[in-house]
């Protein structure tokens, strides 16, 4: 349904470095910086696998947080996800674990990005 989204953030070089760490794990990266020309002088950067998905967008004010989850295939991506996100300075807002509540095979991790979203990276297969 959702072909893309984004978010602004306030300190993009941070944002970047948070992002590049925490969705490499599950095989996305930076695939787009779209020339500052075009943006008002604002950095846009967009992750994705082989086309942008997911922009950060510079701003002065990030806006209230968000919730964004990123699909894994395994659990230990669900696992590298946190440690990562975690090593590049997120906050921990729930660690790798199952979500019964959710369904029996919700395994998922929550990390505040550098602006206060909550970022998930969730897998939805048995161990």
């Amino acid at each position: 349904m959702i072909d893309h989204t984004g978010i602004p953030v306030t300190d993009f070089e941070a944002s970047r470095t948070f992002y590049d760490a925490a969705l490499a794990p599950l095989g996305a990266s930076l695939v787009m910086m779209v020339p500052e020309e075009f943006t008002g002088g604002a950095k846009v950067g967009g992750y994705g696998y082989d086309r942008p998905q997911f922009w950060l967008h510079e701003s002065k004010e990030s806006g209230p947080g968000r919730h964004y989850a990123f699909t894994a295939d395994k659990r230990e991506e669900v696992d590298a996800f946190y440690e990562a996100a975690m090593d590049a300075g997120g906050r921990d807002n729930g660690k790798p674990g199952v979500r019964e509540h959710y369904h029996p095979n919700y395994y998922g991790a929550f990390v505040l990005d550098p602006d206060g979203n909550n970022i998930e990276a969730v897998c939805h297969g048995p161990a």
